[in-house]
């Protein structure tokens, strides 16, 4: 690995510690303010209607891509960016003035989508998405959310394929649905030298050595053939799914609300053992899926991800005195 890939792997890091400390930041304020999305937060059934939500949104979005309806997917992603970075400017000022800030994000993405926009955006958005549902998801719906999608990743990279089409679908509009690793202090996203290497949803580089209008290298148009590795250290840029810090997330937001362990003494933060282990686990699995990314090929994140945070969940649950049947949310079924 490269000096500038060590520091590629460090950023990342870096932005999916943002997006987990502020979803545990926001946690508290969501809960008293209500934004609870569910009736009832401990029902399976959620984890069922968002999963269909996922693909059907997915499918949506391919079939937009299809017929030239890029624009309306840009759009609609830039008005959830929005949306999303009200409710975390919310929780620090009054509702009315969080709209500026939510506004400023909205038009920065239209006007200028750079790669510090792009991450900008995507942190909040990220942070406010798992703060949303860690709140709404209770323990065992938060399980099978994340072993679901851990699943259906894997099937849609490594068998469909139809996750790497969706991928190379959306690189071309700029918006906050992959966090943007940029490995040089001169990169731009604009400036049509780099092109994106891999079609994935999940790792992705971009290369110095493309012509500015080559665009993805992959061998059919629906992004089936993935491209071959680039050499070493001729990236320019990485790119991971904004969903790959958002799904474990969910499940650190949803243990620091609904797990009976005690509280840790962390500053501003309500987070127990069992949130914290869920963290050092997705973290765990997201530099496995570094270390697969930098080699050259596209890889399915959630299987790494959410693995690490399902663990590091189960063992802090258990270390802190967390009967396992209650750790899997099944004391009020079983």
């Amino acid at each position: 690995m490269f000096p500038r890939e060590y520091r590629g792997v460090a950023f990342v890091v870096g932005l999916f510690l943002v997006v987990q400390v502020g979803a545990l930041a926001l946690v508290p304020e969501f809960a008293e303010s209500g934004y609870q999305a569910v009736e009832n937060p401990e029902n399976p059934a959620n984890s069922v209607l968002y999963v269909v939500a996922i693909v059907a949104m997915t499918g949506l979005m391919l079939a937009a891509f299809r017929y030239d309806f890029d624009g309306a997917i840009r759009l609609l992603i830039v008005g959830v960016s929005a949306w999303l970075s009200w409710y975390v400017f919310s929780a620090l000022v009054s509702p009315l003035a969080a709209a500026v800030p939510a506004v400023a994000v909205a038009v920065g993405l239209l006007v200028h989508p750079e790669w510090y926009v792009i991450d900008t955006a995507g942190v909040l958005m990220g942070a406010g998405a798992a703060g949303l549902f860690g709140i709404s998801f209770g323990l065992l719906p938060a399980l099978i959310l994340l072993a679901v999608l851990a699943v259906y990743d894997a099937v849609s990279v490594y068998g469909t394929e139809h996750m790497l089409s969706l991928a190379e679908g959306v690189m071309d509009l700029n918006i906050p649905v992959v966090l943007v690793i940029p490995l040089s202090l001169s990169y731009s996203l604009l400036d049509g030298e780099s092109a994106s290497e891999e079609a994935s949803g999940v790792g992705e580089e971009a290369e110095t050595d493309e012509e500015p209008d080559s665009g993805h290298d992959s061998d059919t148009a629906d992004g089936s053939d993935a491209a071959e590795p680039a050499e070493a250290g001729d990236r320019d840029a990485f790119f991971i799914g904004l969903g790959d810090a958002v799904i474990p997330t969910v499940l650190i937001a949803s243990a620091a609300t609904f797990s009976p362990a005690a509280d840790l003494a962390v500053p501003l933060l309500g987070v127990n053992l069992p949130a914290l282990l869920a963290m050092v686990g997705t973290l765990a699995g997201l530099l496995v899926l570094m270390r697969w990314v930098i080699r050259g090929r596209a890889h399915a994140g959630l299987p790494l991800l959410n693995g690490g945070a399902i663990g590091g969940y189960l063992i802090g649950s258990v270390v802190a005195g967390v009967p396992l049947i209650e750790a899997l949310g099944l004391a009020g079924i079983l």
